[in-house]
């Protein structure tokens, strides 16, 4: 473990100020992924600001009928939530499908955004990853690659997004609210707030130096079915190969996003006209352009199978 300083901040504004201020300075609340690349030191912040604190730890409904989720409510107290598993039962499914018990009492909503990845190759400090250290290469390519993206990828890098709770949130169509360094805030709509790869696969997001969440927004409910479908190794406690999160609505019309196979939580809105017709029509555009390698190539298939299986649930 490397020396670091560390403050707690008394307002939004003054952490994302502090952030900006102090070069290497990371923000920490629960720390779930955080203290574990600090273990292992990939990551080194010079300075940590706490900011478990603020009052950002509460779910409220919005003027236009959504609900707003303070950056700080953990996982377990917002899958529990009564009117997150009445209209957006998607989002709870989704929380209860990622880690353990313990996990969740401690992992806040704004890191589960923006945990990490969970490549080998990124923990693995002997090995070149370009979302490690830029410009060192990406091991993966010439790798055990089964875990890793088919969408969405660069010859930068293959790493696929770790989080549950954030498909569902892109299926959601949420916000992610902020504070910046200067004072202002911003709206982010999920689907920009992560960034694919390219040439720069260390920006995962696109938050500036020193911004700091401080709320997602959820619309008004949608209805329908809301399902979300996980496929992994291991029946607990395990990241997903593929997962499905969908809501479905009595026509065969719907919305779907992906886990597992691309660097961010992959939905393409013109597949979702594909609904209706079935899970193959919907796979083939949702999957377009996909690159993957011979050791993960059985996530094609498998996405349309876990898709079908989602569909037919719904129909159920």
């Amino acid at each position: 473990m490397r020396a670091f300083t560390y403050e707690r901040a008394r307002t939004a504004r003054e952490a994302a100020a502090a952030a900006a201020r102090t070069s290497g300075a990371r923000f920490i609340a629960g720390g779930t992924n955080l203290l574990d690349l600090m273990k292992l030191e990939i990551e080194t912040p010079a300075h940590l600001i706490d900011v478990n604190g603020l009052a950002l730890d509460k779910v409220e409904p919005t003027p236009d009928g959504g609900l707003r989720i303070g950056a700080l409510v953990r996982n377990t107290d917002l899958a529990a939530d009564a009117r997150v598993r009445r209209d957006y039962g998607l989002l709870s499914r989704a929380l209860l499908a990622g880690a353990s018990g313990q996990l969740r009492n401690k992992a806040t909503t704004a890191g589960n955004l923006l945990q990490r990845t969970r490549c080998p190759y990124f923990y693995d400090t002997n090995l070149p990853c370009n979302k490690r250290k830029p410009g060192s290469g990406c091991a993966a390519l010439g790798g055990f690659s089964r875990s890793h993206a088919v969408v969405g990828t660069s010859d930068a890098c293959i790493a696929t997004h770790p989080s549950d709770m954030a498909i569902a949130m892109r299926a959601l169509d949420a916000k992610v609210e902020t504070m910046r360094p200067d004072g202002t805030t911003r709206s982010i709509p999920i689907g920009k707030f992560h960034r694919l790869p390219g040439d720069t696969p260390e920006i995962e997001t696109n938050l500036v130096p020193g911004e700091l969440i401080t709320a997602v927004v959820l619309p008004q409910p949608v209805g329908g079915a809301h399902i979300y479908r996980k496929v992994r190794d291991r029946a607990s406690y395990a990241f997903a190969l593929v997962s499905v999160g969908a809501i479905v609505q009595r026509d065969g019309s719907g919305r779907v996003a992906l886990g597992g196979v691309a660097p961010k939580p992959w939905r393409v809105e013109a597949a979702e006209a594909e609904m209706p017709r079935g899970a193959r029509a919907v796979t083939a555009r949702l999957l377009a352009g996909a690159r993957p390698t011979q050791q993960n190539a059985f996530k094609l298939a498998l996405v349309e199978r876990t898709l079908d299986a989602v569909l037919a649930e719904a129909k159920g």
